[in-house]
């Protein structure tokens, strides 16, 4: 079966010959993985699918490829301090794993942090035709095979608090919600002008989204949600299937949404993303939504892959297989980029389990 056959079928609620699988990494990890594949390429990977040669992806045997427009492509560049074309500073803080050291990157300096700097503001351009390159190089030489996603995440809120910093976005929410209005119309208009042109040049799927969960709560009250960003959202989805009525959306945010998912479901949203398992009653979430949403992800980063064992990994393929699986409509991988702390025989447990088991009848 070809890939996006594949993929097809599981987001109509069909049962593929196996669940679809997507898996992104950090550049720390995909440099370990591709040593351990004995893959040639040395070139910094970009998680988003930003200018990747797609090579570990293929290799894996993943059913989707990314290709990313927007400010997420900011993020692990080479430089450890650096501004963006955004004119937001970044610097890179380090970290230890048994198996190497790794590095974020962090928001260091933030261009609107003054009240009256945005009446002077000047986003990036949307519309040059280099952004798009990439995607026009991804659609013709792999969309035959490959179910082709065109990344527009970081849409709205974590471009605009990027832009203000985050106390004083969360602030102007309440504060002074007309600034706070104009600061997230920055990243909405950019990102949407990408999504409408990565949809007129043919991708299957855009991927939009934004944090707005924690662990135990969301970061923003759900009527905080509906009021800044429910109707923008709304009118990102409708321009989109606009130009391509079979185009599907998929939504990211991180941890606890469940109070805004009916919302989602309300505005015409197809898939949701990550599906964080240690947030989220996976069995009641397909129970109460699972007619109406496809779930994308749901393997654990927290847990389960970086300290669990192999066994233990497998287990939970299963598992989601057989509860968000049911019936179809499941993309599965790890709900954030694979990290540097992954034990390499609990990723090829994932993968292996993945792709070496019959979707489930029924």
């Amino acid at each position: 079966m070809k890939h996006r056959d594949r993929v097809q079928l599981a987001l109509n609620h069909e049962i593929p010959d196996r669940c679809p699988l997507q898996v992104s990494f950090t550049p720390e990890f995909a440099a370990r993985l591709r040593a351990e594949m004995k893959l040639a390429g040395d070139k910094l990977h970009n998680p988003h699918g930003g200018g990747n040669t797609y090579e570990l992806e293929r290799a894996l045997g993943e059913d989707l490829l990314l290709t990313s427009v927007g400010w997420a492509n900011s993020y692990y560049q080479d430089a450890w301090e650096y501004t963006d074309e955004w004119g937001i500073g970044w610097k890179s803080a380090e970290y230890e794993t048994r198996f190497g050291k790794g590095r974020y990157t962090e928001m260091s300096r933030f261009p609107l942090a003054a009240d009256d700097a945005i009446d002077h503001y000047v986003a990036p351009d949307p519309t040059r035709p280099e952004l798009y390159e990439d995607a026009a190089r991804v659609l013709k030489t792999f969309q035959e095979e490959y179910w082709i996603v065109g990344v527009t995440v970081t849409t709205i809120f974590e471009t605009a608090w990027a832009l203000r910093g985050y106390e004083q976005m969360l602030a102007d929410f309440l504060l002074d919600p007309e600034l706070a209005e104009r600061l997230l119309d920055i990243p909405y208009h950019y990102h949407l002008t990408a999504a409408k042109q990565l949809t007129q040049m043919g991708v299957d799927m855009i991927w939009i989204g934004d944090d707005v969960g924690a662990q135990r709560s969301m970061l923003i009250s759900p009527t905080t949600w509906r009021k800044f960003f429910k109707p923008r959202v709304a009118t990102f989805i409708a321009e989109l299937k606009a130009i391509n009525p079979q185009v599907k959306v998929a939504y990211h945010s991180d941890g606890v949404i469940d109070p805004i998912i009916p919302d989602l479901i309300e505005i015409g949203l197809d898939v949701l993303n990550p599906i964080q398992p240690a947030c989220m009653d996976l069995a009641q979430l397909k129970q109460k939504y699972g007619r109406n949403l496809c779930f994308w992800g749901s393997m654990d980063v927290q847990h389960t892959l970086p300290f669990g064992s192999p066994a233990d990994v497998r287990a939970e393929v299963l598992s989601r297989l057989e509860t968000l699986g049911k019936g179809g409509g499941l993309i599965l991988g790890p709900t954030h980029h694979v990290q540097l702390d992954t034990p390499l025989e609990n990723f090829w447990a994932m993968i292996d389990t993945i792709t070496q088991t019959p979707y489930p009848q029924g």
